[in-house]
Parts: structure tokens; sequence; C-alpha cells
């Protein structure tokens, strides 16, 4: 049995359809909280994120004039919901001391995941986006772009312009296969 397409969903739930909203929110949350953690770069925050895009998109559901583009209108909402709460943890965040010698307690165990989290963070959020959606959450081409309301082309852009800048950055930080 084919999915019904979000436009359907959209219009049951509008008629008070309590069960396509679920299944909307099943269909697009785990790509909520790719695009949120590629923002906020910490998972538990991203599932808040996706969590609170959503009841905003319940709320506002009756305002979206094109059903048929719920994804990008959704992915659009948690991307705003997660630049807020980042510029919100930015602006309560106090200034670090500096760790001298082992001193620190909440050093990295593992230098290469720092590195790589280090590179990840140097990347412009349209980029980070498609390797989090790609590679955390294993998304095809096609369900990126989907979401992303893009193309497929552009989406394959998107990740090797990110590969070359990851390799760049990785390069310079001295990473050895």
């Amino acid at each position: 049995m084919k999915e019904p397409e979000d436009q359907n969903l959209v219009l049951r739930a509008l008629e008070a359809d309590p069960e396509s909203f679920g299944r909307l929110c099943r269909r697009y949350y785990s790509s909520l909280v790719a695009v949120a953690d590629a923002i906020l770069l910490d998972h538990h925050l991203a599932e808040d994120a996706a969590q609170e895009a959503l009841a905003a998109a319940c709320r506002q559901l009756p305002k979206l004039k094109k059903p048929e583009r719920f994804g990008p209108w959704v992915i659009t909402i948690c991307r705003n919901v997660a630049k807020d709460m980042l510029r919100e943890r930015q602006r309560q965040r106090k200034p670090v001391e500096t760790c001298r010698g082992n001193d620190c307690d909440d050093e990295p165990d593992d230098d290469q995941r720092t590195l790589l989290a280090e590179a990840l963070k140097q990347l412009p959020d349209h980029l980070r986006e498609v390797v989090f959606l790609r590679f955390y959450n294993e998304m095809s081409y096609r369900q990126m772009a989907k979401v992303l309301d893009a193309t497929e082309q552009s989406i394959d852009g998107r990740i090797r312009r990110a590969k070359k800048k990851l390799a760049i950055y990785l390069k310079k930080a001295g990473f050895r296969r």
C-alpha cells in the first residue's frame, strides 16, 4: 500500500484527523532532528528542536498555503527553531576558563572525533545539513532533495563541496588516515 502524499495527510489533519498529523510527524521527525543537529551540534537539543518545530507546525498548519510542500515548510520551521536555540545558548554561555595540563575533567577521549566535530563546525549550515542527513541519518539523495526542496543534482554538489572542505580542514589540522 502506497503512503498517502503529504498533501492528503495535511488536508485530513486540517479536518481534525489527528492520526494524519501523527503520520506526518513520524515521516519527518528524523530529518528534522538531523537538520537541527547540523545547526546545534548536540543531538539531545536537536531532538528538542524537532519536537518544538512539529508543535509549531501543528499550530500553524492552517496557514500552510501549499499542503504538498509540508516537508520543506516544516524543515524551515525546524531550522529557525534550531537557530533560535543556538543564539539563546550562545547568549547564556559564560566564558570558559582555559585548561592547563590534565586539569580539565571534560577533555575528549577520542581526538579524531573531536577533530571531526571541529571540522563540521567550520562548514556553512547548508553543507553541514546535507552531511548530517546523508551520513548520520543515512538518507538517499532523493529523500534529501524532497525535505530540503532541492534537486538531487544540487544535493550531490553540496555533498561534494562539504567533503572537499572537510578534507582541507582535516589535512591542515594534521589528520592522517
